[in-house]
């Protein structure tokens, strides 16, 4: 909305032309900039009505397949939850104000945002007003694909008039596979663990926000550099024109969860569930997808990574001994299960995370 008000109304947009940098003629750095702290701002000043809300529909039930685990977290019951419908609301206001919405990076962005959301509050709200733990796994995982499969085929399109649009990039010495039309089930393929990969880390007040933080504002710096030809050269990476723009979703993304933070923080006022978890998961996808860097999202999302894998092994490793390699998965309730505090626990995550992203930033110069 305001880059088209800018764009029409303002005559000095033509004088900007020899100042900016990217590809947005709207000073591309100042909007992200931007973006983020309306997202903050938004998530703060609707968090207590919304939770305020949440408290009274949707309180959250402590209902795991775990009895330990649920004795464990008993003080967690009722806790409001779906609040990341106030994230995503944030996310959207502040990039429909702030993002150029012909572009078509942005378009996706909004889609996966409303879509995952939605199938997130669905979840959610079966969950509270049924006995049932949620939609069925394999009920799950068919819309998330279906869903994915929407995005990437929406991304294909784009992807196919650019350079390296359609190339797998490895970052470290920027060996690449060309994917071709087969981008389209890898990309949905990513799109469907990172969703799922975020909502297994959600599980402690501020875990999965946290770590989304730091992996969202790596993705919103590398959908910045490589939207700019000039910085993109210079750290050879793939230059996609149009993907700054995404900047402004990822941005307002790391904003929002900034604000809902906040409010997420031990001892948590209000939940996200997975309303929130999977678009969050969705757009950290998308932005690797678009920056051709799906390798690099394994680095900089590493904690969701190592999360996702100690589950798969946790059950893989009872189903052929009848043991359990871990006192509980996710891995973060191994560590509640052995006596350590919440806080230590989502500290050391998010120091983890933080490792990783500036890794994950550091891995592009070495060639």
């Amino acid at each position: 909305m305001i880059p088209w008000l800018l764009q029409h109304l303002l005559p000095l947009a033509e004088r900007m032309d020899h100042h900016i940098a990217g590809d947005s003629r709207i000073y591309l750095t100042a909007r992200t900039a931007l973006a983020a702290i309306t997202s903050f701002l938004l998530a703060i000043s609707i968090g207590p009505i919304a939770i305020k809300w949440l408290r009274a529909h949707c309180g959250e039930r402590i209902d795991s397949a775990s009895e330990t685990l649920n004795r464990l977290h008993a003080n967690k019951q009722h806790t409001p939850t779906m609040g990341g419908l106030f994230i995503m609301a944030a996310l959207i206001v502040s990039t429909l104000l702030w993002g150029d919405l012909s572009n078509r990076y942005v378009q996706i962005g909004l889609f996966i945002a409303t879509t995952f959301t939605a199938l997130g509050a669905v979840d959610d709200w079966i969950k509270l007003s049924t006995t049932k733990r949620g939609l069925r796994a394999r009920q799950k995982l068919a819309v998330q694909f279906a869903l994915g499969i929407v995005a990437a085929a929406w991304l294909y399109f784009e992807q196919k008039t650019k350079l390296h649009g359609l190339e797998l990039v490895w970052p470290i010495g920027a060996s690449t596979l060309w994917l071709g039309v087969g981008l389209v089930p890898w990309a949905a393929f990513v799109i469907v663990g990172t969703s799922n990969g975020v909502n297994l880390t959600d599980g402690l007040d501020g875990l999965a926000t946290g770590c989304a933080i730091f992996a969202g504002t790596a993705f919103t710096a590398l959908t910045y550099l490589a939207g700019h030809h000039t910085m993109a050269n210079y750290l050879s990476i793939p230059f996609m024109p149009g993907c700054g723009e995404l900047s402004i979703v990822i941005g307002s993304l790391v904003g929002a969860m900034l604000g809902f933070l906040w409010f997420n923080c031990y001892p948590a006022q209000v939940f996200m569930g997975d309303t929130g978890s999977l678009p969050i998961g969705a757009l950290l996808a998308l932005a690797a997808l678009v920056t051709r860097q799906e390798i690099l999202l394994v680095i900089i999302g590493g904690i969701f990574v190592i999360e996702t894998l100690s589950v798969i092994v946790q059950i893989s490793c009872y189903r052929l001994t009848g043991k359990r390699l871990i006192a509980c998965s996710p891995l973060h309730n191994h560590f509640v299960f052995r006596g350590m505090h919440e806080i230590k626990i989502v500290t050391r995550f998010w120091i983890g995370s933080a490792l990783l992203a500036i890794l994950g930033m550091v891995s592009l110069k070495i060639q």
